[in-house]
């Protein structure tokens, strides 16, 4: 069958179209994106603004004209922190409803951590026994660990790599100040949060999800998107320990120039090498494993868990 998958995060609003049967890996045919930064449409009260809104409903109904163009036979909708904030989050997700007929479902942090700890489960499989998964969004940081298809414990902590950049980091570059409070803000939120995750036992394989993730991997030596899904990439904390002062001194048009980085994400690296490198720190990790499947991709394996088989 074939699948829509309509993302709004933070950042990025995103249409995903895969062939997919239960059983089998989806396929992506067709993708359509456009980073609408929904959380940068805040007014002073952390509400979404009318142009932001706009800008939401337009994509949406973008989406569902490009969804029947495809042929998808239904399309999966959700969005993560930016609308389940927002004071009015409620107020614009009728407005979508009204306008396009699309209902958009909000997953708390813990769904989108969940989901994403099922997508790198199915992609490393079983025999990677207990799995730690990482995923840095726009708005929030998601844990997981476990050793099943579902975690047993799932966290979400507000240390997205977008929000860190427009509370923390005003100049840029950034002033050196601002990034040693910001390091230390991000240390003693996750210190926080990473006793239960380690009490629950060590990761026999240690999984990094997420745009920013696959960016920092990309500078730090690993191979390109364009040679494929399949190829090994990996994260080392030395060579991000390398990487981090020079980060912290350049400009954002600087950081969009390195390979992997859009010109869209550069204004956010820096936040998220802080909060890689305070992850590895913390659950004392040489390396993150970069996996390509994340929260979209483990929407789409639990819709197809709960299709009767034919």
């Amino acid at each position: 069958m074939r699948l829509g998958v309509l993302d709004v995060g933070s950042n990025t609003v995103h249409l995903l179209v895969v062939d997919a049967h239960r059983g089998a890996a989806p396929l992506p045919a067709y993708s359509h994106k456009t980073e609408l930064r929904l959380a940068e449409h805040l007014d002073t009260d952390g509400r979404i603004d009318e142009s932001g809104a706009d800008g939401l409903v337009e994509f949406v109904k973008e989406a569902v004209a490009l969804a029947e163009d495809k042929g998808c036979e239904s399309v999966l909708s959700f969005a993560t922190s930016a609308l389940r904030e927002a004071p009015n989050g409620e107020k614009v997700l009728a407005r979508v409803h009204k306008e396009t007929d699309v209902t958009l479902e909000v997953l708390s942090g813990e769904d989108e951590a969940r989901l994403t700890f099922l997508a790198v489960r199915r992609w490393f499989g079983w025999s990677s026994g207990r799995l730690c998964v990482f995923d840095i969004g726009g708005g929030s940081l998601e844990i997981a660990a476990g050793s099943d298809e579902q975690p047993t414990v799932a966290e979400s902590v507000q240390l997205g790599a977008g929000r860190l950049t427009r509370e923390g980091l005003t100049a840029d570059p950034p002033d050196k100040d601002e990034v040693r409070a910001l390091r230390r803000r991000i240390r003693m939120e996750l210190a926080a949060v990473a006793g239960p995750i380690l009490r629950a036992g060590k990761p026999q394989r240690s999984v990094a999800t997420s745009k920013t993730f696959r960016s920092l991997a990309r500078i730090a030596g690993a191979a390109p998107s364009a040679d494929g899904p399949y190829v090994p990439r990996l994260l080392n904390r030395d060579d991000l320990n390398e990487w981090i002062p020079k980060l912290t001194t350049m400009t954002a048009a600087e950081r969009a120039a390195l390979p992997g980085v859009s010109a869209g994400r550069a204004f956010q690296l820096t936040a998220g090498a802080l909060v890689a490198d305070a992850v590895m720190d913390l659950f004392d990790l040489p390396a993150l494993e970069v996996c390509p499947w994340a929260l979209r991709e483990g929407v789409i394996l639990s819709r197809l868990d709960q299709l009767q088989p034919r």
